[in-house]
C-alpha cells in the first residue's frame, strides 16, 4: 500500500480561535483545491485537523482536558454538568469536520471521517485505537480530529490532542510526509509571529531554542510546543516532517512535489 501524505490542519488555521465555533471557511476552501492536486497525482491522503473555537474555549472552560473534578467549573452556564460539555464538544467536532469534508466533497473527493470518541481510549501517544481503519478504501481521503474520548481509572475523560493522533499515523503507517499547517506564521519563528523582529527558522534540529507564543487561556492541548515536540519524534521515522503557513496551501503541494517549500522543515539529526 501507497505510504500517506499525512496533513495536519491546525484549529487556529480552520477556525477563529477565541470566537465560538466560528470557521474561516475560505481558507478551508483554499486548503481543499490544494489538497485536491494531491489527490488528482494520485497521492494517499490522510487529513487530522484541530478544534480551534469548536472545542478548546467549552473544553477549558469545563476543565475537560483534566478529567473527572468538581472544582473551578463555571456556576452560570448552558450547561450544568462535564458530562454535558462533553456531549456538546463531540458535536461541535462533527460540525467542524462536517464542515471541512464539504468543502472537498465539492470537488468530487470521497472522503471517510473517524471521530476519536468512537475507536480511541487514553490520551497521549499511547492512546489505544486501531489505525487499521485509515488503511480501507484507498481511494477515500480519511479524516480524523481532536477530540473528548473515554480514559480508564478516576480521570473517566480527557482530550486526545491531533498532534498525538499524527504521530502514531505517520510512524505506523509509514507516512512518506507529515505535514503541519498552520496559521499566522510562515512555520517556526525565532520569536512569537507578532515580535517584529522574528525570523523563520528554514530548518529546526531537536534541542534548538526559540521562544513560542502559547495561548494557555485557550488552548487545552499544549500549542506549539506539543507540536514541535511530536515533529521531532515523528521525524526519526518520516523523511519529509515540515511545518508550513496553511494560509498559503500550495505550500503543502510543493512539499509534496519538490520535497522543499517556504518553512520548517523538522529534522531528527544536526546536518
Amino acid at each position: 500500500m501507497q505510504s500517506p501524505v499525512i496533513i495536519k490542519l491546525g484549529g487556529g488555521l480552520i477556525t477563529l480561535k477565541d470566537q465560538l465555533c466560528t470557521p474561516k471557511m475560505s481558507i478551508i476552501r483554499n486548503l481543499a483545491q490544494s489538497i485536491h492536486h494531491l489527490v488528482k497525482m494520485n497521492k494517499r491522503v490522510i487529513i487530522v485537523h484541530g478544534a480551534g473555537s469548536f472545542g478548546h474555549l467549552k473544553a477549558k472552560s469545563w476543565k475537560l482536558h483534566e478529567g473527572r473534578t468538581d472544582e473551578g467549573l463555571p456556576i452560570e452556564d448552558e450547561f450544568t454538568s462535564q458530562v454535558e460539555a462533553i456531549k456538546s464538544v463531540r458535536q461541535d467536532m462533527k460540525n467542524l469536520n462536517q464542515l471541512v469534508t464539504n468543502e472537498f466533497n465539492k470537488l468530487g473527493m470521497s472522503t471517510i471521517s473517524h471521530s476519536p470518541h468512537t475507536w480511541a481510549f487514553e490520551t497521549g501517544r499511547n492512546f489505544i485505537g486501531d489505525l487499521n481503519r485509515f488503511n480501507l478504501e484507498e481511494n477515500s481521503i480519511h479524516f480524523t480530529h481532536g477530540d473528548v474520548v473515554d480514559c480508564k481509572g478516576t480521570t473517566e475523560f480527557g482530550i486526545l490532542s491531533g498532534d498525538d493522533i499524527c504521530y502514531r499515523l505517520a510512524v505506523e503507517l509509514n507516512a512518506s510526509h507529515m505535514i503541519f499547517a498552520m496559521g499566522g506564521a510562515p512555520g517556526v519563528m525565532t520569536l512569537p509571529p507578532s515580535n517584529p523582529e522574528t525570523k523563520l527558522i528554514p530548518l529546526w534540529t531537536p534541542n534548538k531554542i526559540f521562544q513560542g507564543q502559547h495561548q494557555s487561556d485557550i488552548d487545552v492541548t499544549g500549542g506549539i510546543y506539543l507540536k514541535l515536540n511530536v515533529a521531532e519524534k515523528i521525524s526519526q521515522h518520516v523523511p519529509m516532517v515540515w511545518i508550513i503557513d496553511g494560509e498559503c496551501p500550495e505550500r503543502i503541494e510543493e512539499v509534496v512535489q519538490n520535497g522543499d517549500t517556504y518553512g520548517t522543515r523538522i529534522i531528527s539529526e544536526s546536518p
